[in-house]
């Protein structure tokens, strides 16, 4: 009789040893995750937000957690029900804010850090989005979408609810609290939707960028302005056409840098994004002061130590330090080669962040902004004690064009060559998403410990247009989508075959989002290679994806044309067209909701794999879009994943 995995628990024999077991689904989806971490302003604390799995309510529920730098000491700081994040210390450090849907809509909370019940500060009808300290602890500035109005109700009192496609609609503004009076003033008005903002360093402006909807079809130009906090006069800064975004001040206020694409409304989806500066008063000159630094920054703070960015960086992510005047970009070398999430001291010589590696489950961490060690504040990593773990490492092979691809190659625990094994390929999303080496395989839908403990491989590519391999890597897959995908992926598996590692009749893919929809061209266009396929979320028909998701410019900008000019390219490129040569079984994720890969995408490659007779199965996810975030939904995608490749891989 063979072993099978169950949900909680694994009767797969642990590769490691008598002691250790193969983590199961439950294990896997109910694993704790740290995120957003906020230092403090003289860098002695650190807050940040642990993510667990509430079976009873499904929800995956966040509490913030407070740690000291110097001693290491951790504790939960929030213990309320739903769930608590986004934590911001006050400039003088006493008092800690955070968002918290604990009573409905995500609200400003505010609890002193000796203790104590915390204060509700908002009560915004559809909640808030995002916060900030003014500089003098005095004021918070946040973003909070506008209620409908009573010209909104009124339709829908007559007319029920109708949505005007391409409508600007959801208009998101900036408001102020009085953190002694409580009293809240509206900084913004009209139809736009406010983001990313910075207070000046005297407290006077508040700069911020907007787009004209929230519908993404109109996130072609996003602009920047400023608002007077005294008399809410708005005056614009960066008005040119394509994305301008994340406005920060310079520590004496002359300045604001800011995130640009400079005038590209064609291309910024796999082209690099640069640092300018604009006076924040007077002169609108727009000066670049990022050169020869070939990757998609994200602007993070300018401090006295300087402009700090976070970019990939082929595998690894890594904290940037861009010196202004020099305009010389320098990573700085922290231990950790995945680091992310970064918040700095007042300062900007310290520095909190999210890092792990090969070896290290993700944690936080406090260190300094001129890199070296840092000090681990968490302890997430001791979930894992009891697991026995596969193991991770980068390897490149040649694609059909002659381009280097990379990706990372998981291996079992204690795994010995000798024998051929199964290969999976699991293809990340984006496509500027990044695969990079991690202790811990499958913490989304699939469940790749598992398969590790069943002997097999796991080869996950880092396809042609992922993140940290420059701008013309990322612009290679243009006109090329599919097509070029394919040969990354085709190509890495045969470079296992030659080395003698795997059965290349045991090999299955699959993949969400962008993943999905090379899983889906891989098993229209090459289908005997696969022994199973799973299609998460994915794309089968380039035309009616553009005329049905909800980020029309994306498909433009990749295939450089519209289907109605050249349709040749959108059928070079579609599963679809080559639905009349798949064979392999092939599983199809979708949530039924998706916007962003409308569902009429799974449902046509489903249809169309059944009139081939292909072994098919569908598995639509009520009222989920385009990732699914209830543990039991997961669980359920985990499960089906796990059924699929054992049947049709493993033959049980």
């Amino acid at each position: 009789m063979r072993a099978l995995v169950l949900i909680g628990f694994s009767v797969f024999p642990a590769l490691a040893g008598a002691d250790t077991r193969v983590p199961g689904i439950d294990d896997l989806v109910a694993l704790k995750r740290v995120s957003q971490p906020a230092i403090s302003p003289d860098g002695a604390r650190v807050a940040w937000v642990v993510r667990k799995a509430n079976w009873d309510d499904n929800a995956f529920e966040n509490e913030i957690w407070l740690g000291e730098v110097q001693s290491g000491n951790a504790r939960p700081f929030t213990q309320a029900k739903k769930s608590s994040d986004a934590p911001a210390f006050s400039p003088d450090g006493s008092w800690l804010a955070f968002l918290s849907d604990r009573d409905g809509k995500r609200q400003i909370y505010l609890m002193n850090l000796s203790g104590g019940e915390s204060r509700k500060l908002t009560s915004g009808e559809e909640g808030v989005t995002r916060f900030a300290y003014s500089h003098d602890g005095k004021r918070i500035a946040f973003l909070a979408p506008d209620p409908k109005t009573e010209a909104m109700k009124e339709r829908e009192k007559l007319y029920g609810e109708v949505v005007i496609e391409d409508e600007a609609t959801n208009p998101r503004h900036l408001h102020v609290i009085d953190l002694e009076t409580n009293a809240v003033r509206r900084l913004t008005t009209g139809t736009f939707v406010a983001g990313d903002f910075d207070w000046s360093p005297d407290d006077k402006e508040i700069a911020f960028d907007f787009t004209e909807s929230s519908d993404p079809s109109f996130g072609v130009t996003s602009n920047i302005s400023v608002v007077d906090v005294e008399t809410a006069t708005v005056r614009p800064l960066v008005t040119q056409e394509g994305p301008d975004s994340s406005p920060r001040y310079s520590p004496d206020g002359r300045q604001i840098a800011f995130t640009t694409a400079m005038l590209d409304v064609a291309s910024f989806y796999y082209k690099n994004a640069t640092v300018a500066t604009i006076s924040s008063k007077g002169d609108r000159s727009i000066r670049l002061i990022l050169q020869g630094f070939d990757e998609d920054p994200q602007l993070l703070a300018w401090t006295k130590a300087g402009i700090f960015l976070s970019a990939n960086q082929k595998t690894e992510s890594a904290l940037i330090h861009l010196d202004p005047v020099t305009k010389t970009a320098t990573r700085v070398a922290l231990e950790q080669p995945v680091a992310s999430n970064f918040s700095f001291s007042a300062g900007g010589v310290d520095v909190a962040f999210v890092g792990s590696s090969a070896r290290t489950y993700p944690e936080v961490f406090a260190g300094s902004t001129k890199g070296g060690a840092a000090r681990k504040l968490s302890d997430l990593g001791s979930q894992l004690g009891s697991f026995a773990l596969g193991q991770s490492e980068v390897v490149s092979w040649k694609s059909a064009d002659g381009t280097t691809i990379e990706g990372v190659l998981r291996k079992p625990a204690g795994y010995k060559t000798g024998t051929l094994a199964s290969l999976l390929v699991i293809i990340h999303g984006g496509p500027t998403g990044v695969s990079r080496p991690s202790l811990l395989g499958g913490t989304y839908v699939y469940p790749m410990e598992a398969w590790l403990a069943k002997g097999a491989l796991i080869l996950e590519p880092n396809y042609r247009g992922s993140a940290g391999y420059g701008e013309a890597f990322r612009s290679l897959n243009v006109r090329n989508l599919g097509v070029g995908d394919a040969w990354d992926v085709m190509s890495g598996i045969d470079s296992l075959i030659a080395k003698g590692l795997v059965d290349k009749a045991r090999v299955g893919v699959m993949g969400w989002s962008q993943g999905g929809y090379i899983s889906a061209f891989l098993t229209t266009h090459d289908s005997a290679r696969f022994r199973a396929v799973s299609v998460g979320a994915g794309i089968s028909n380039w035309v009616t994806y553009y005329v049905s998701t909800d980020i029309h410019p994306f498909t433009r900008q990749y295939l450089k044309t519209t289907p109605w000019d050249d349709p040749e390219i959108y059928r070079k490129t579609s599963p679809m067209t080559y639905i009349k040569g798949a064979k392999a079984p092939t599983l199809i994720q979708h949530g039924d909701s998706d916007q962003r890969v409308p569902v009429s995408g799974a449902l046509e490659l489903y249809q169309g794999l059944r009139d081939q007779g292909v072994d098919t199965r569908v598995a639509l996810y009520k009222g989920f879009g385009h990732g699914l975030n209830k543990p039991k939904a997961v669980r359920h995608a985990m499960q089906e994943n796990l059924d699929w490749f054992n049947r049709h891989l493993f033959g049980f």
